[in-house]
């Protein structure tokens, strides 16, 4: 299966500056990439990275057994986002580090629980998670037919100069 993430330079750099901010009490940040998602093929997707939104800072718990916590409002509001509009949900957070993050077994084992919930409101289509770094990024979508989670095998980054990030 063919899984590929596309985002522009510059919401990338909306991201990434929202998720190096400081919180009062969380280690880091998180927040959702509001994605239109498109069939390759039979098996494959393409997610288009449209806006982000940022988890509000009264949405997280404090947990200090994790980076971060969100809270149920964070996943109404996020859920609501993709509810009003046919959205894919893709939840994203930053390692700050340069080159290919990897998702920690906290991380795989979070997502793996909440990211089929965005099914809840849109069960036709991919959602995710990603992880990027400071030059790079790794990710995962949920597939609808199969709910299994695929690798993203290509992530592009659009600007200039054009990124590609292959993780086959």
């Amino acid at each position: 299966m063919m899984t590929v993430f596309k985002i522009t330079d510059d919401l990338l750099i909306k991201v990434k500056e929202d998720l190096v901010r400081q919180h009062p009490f969380a280690f880091e940040r998180v927040g959702f990439i509001l994605c239109r998602p498109a069939r390759i093929n039979r098996d494959g997707w393409i997610l288009f990275a449209w806006d982000y939104r940022p988890v509000d800072d009264s949405d997280y718990l404090e947990d200090e057994s994790v980076g971060a916590m969100m809270g149920p409002g964070a996943m109404r509001k996020a859920l609501q986002l993709a509810y009003n509009e046919s959205f894919s949900l893709v939840h994203v957070h930053l390692h700050n580090h340069y080159g290919v993050p990897q998702f920690s077994r906290t991380d795989n084992a979070e997502s793996e629980r909440f990211v089929p919930d965005f099914w809840n409101v849109r069960p036709n289509l991919p959602h995710g998670a990603v992880v990027i770094s400071r030059d790079a990024a790794c990710g995962f979508i949920w597939d609808p037919k199969n709910r299994k989670r695929v690798r993203l095998n290509k992530i592009s980054i659009i600007g200039a100069p054009l990124r590609i990030i292959e993780n086959l």
